[in-house]
């Protein structure tokens, strides 16, 4: 066991004495999620901004109720910033829309209310509809009472009367809070860094060939086993280390929102950089050369590209893209987390299939890594 620990020293002193390799592990995922995080700030945002509207009005109602009705919602209506304009003479209520200077034209007869929205502003359209609609309705209702108690209808087409039953009643669709765009790239980047822990594991036993220290370590007096697990258990703890800088200078540098399960958090990156360094070890043993390098930074780069590293990347086809998008682990951590730090679900749905994925792969690769390394006879 005490082979094991100084080997992981070792190796985590080896790498952080890389100061050149090191920046590069905390500098590009900062800058770069402080960069996006920034220039895409609006691409994130659910909010819509509604402002003044205008509803052009032509009156030609000879209904004293209707009139004194619709009087009382106009003015209940200017609160919300909708206002209805009386249309002047000579004017054509259409053309007025057409020329986009009015959110909608209505006319007002005893028979009815007819509207005409604008085809450029229908979000606009859709609420003045709505509103008229509830207009119509309590209007219909109250006509009822008013044949057999005519005094009573300006008692509840007051402005009072409005705010029981209002014709705007503001209702969050979803309460829960959503990543905004520093949110996003937080939980990005620190899964992309947990990622490039294959890199540098790629290059884990070929080091030390390339040094000419692999026979001196193979006539030492420590089993390949327990090379083996050191320089494994070092690589995971240099990398997680980084991952874990990452994580708390988003949170406490940006203000990036990391929920109420750091710890799970924690556990879910802890996973991908075990699988990662697994993976990085396999693919060094299965290509035994200097290709290693460029496999794995070939499938890091698709892995971050299609896992949404860089940008949100919706799955919901049928289509290549969207298998490709599956089998990046980037999305499964990815996914995991957001479902974790939004609380889409209970924490062991949100945090098992990703954490089981990522050690059984990692398992998958240490057994195939540990039975090519039994069969050589240096490392």
């Amino acid at each position: 066991m005490n082979n094991i620990v100084s080997i992981a020293v070792k190796e985590i002193k080896h790498d952080f004495r890389d100061r050149r390799t090191l920046l590069f592990m905390l500098a590009f995922p900062i800058v770069l999620m402080l960069i996006l995080g920034l220039a895409l700030t609006n691409a994130f945002s659910s909010n819509v901004q509604l402002g003044e509207m205008k509803v052009l009005v032509k009156n030609s109602s000879h209904d004293g109720p209707l009139t004194e009705a619709f009087s009382a919602f106009t003015k209940e209506m200017k609160k919300s910033d909708i206002h209805f304009v009386p249309i002047q003479e000579g004017v054509n209520g259409m053309d007025e829309v057409r020329q986009n200077r009015y959110d909608g034209y209505m006319e007002l007869t005893s028979s009815g209310i007819s509207l005409y929205g604008n085809n450029l502003s229908a979000v606009e359209g859709n609420v003045i509809e709505g509103m008229l609609k509830a207009f119509t309705d309590k209007f219909n209702a109250v006509s009822a009472v008013a044949k057999v108690e005519p005094a009573k209808i300006q008692q509840v087409f007051a402005p009072g009367a409005a705010a029981d039953g209002g014709y705007i009643k503001e209702t969050s669709i979803d309460a829960n809070r959503q990543p905004g765009s520093m949110d996003y790239y937080a939980v990005a980047m620190s899964v992309m860094i947990g990622l490039w822990g294959a890199l540098s594991a790629g290059r884990l036993i070929r080091s030390e060939i390339v040094q000419g220290t692999a026979q001196r370590l193979i006539a030492s007096p420590v089993r390949r086993s327990e090379l083996f697990a050191g320089k494994v258990l070092g690589s995971i703890v240099q990398n997680f280390l980084c991952v874990l800088v990452v994580v708390l200078f988003s949170k406490y540098a940006f203000g990036a929102y990391w929920g109420e399960h750091l710890g799970i958090a924690l556990i879910i990156l802890l996973s991908e950089v075990i699988m990662s360094v697994s993976l990085g070890l396999g693919v060094s043993y299965l290509l035994n050369g200097k290709a290693t390098a460029g496999v794995l930074m070939m499938f890091v780069q698709l892995a971050s590209f299609f896992g949404g590293a860089y940008f949100p990347v919706s799955a919901s086809g049928s289509d290549v893209t969207s298998y490709l998008v599956y089998l990046s682990p980037i999305r499964w951590a990815n996914q995991a987390l957001t479902e974790l730090i939004y609380e889409q679900g209970s924490v062991f749905s949100a945090a098992g299939p990703a954490i089981s994925l990522n050690m059984g792969l990692a398992v998958l690769m240490l057994a195939l890594s540990a039975v090519f390394m039994r069969r050589k006879e240096g490392l």
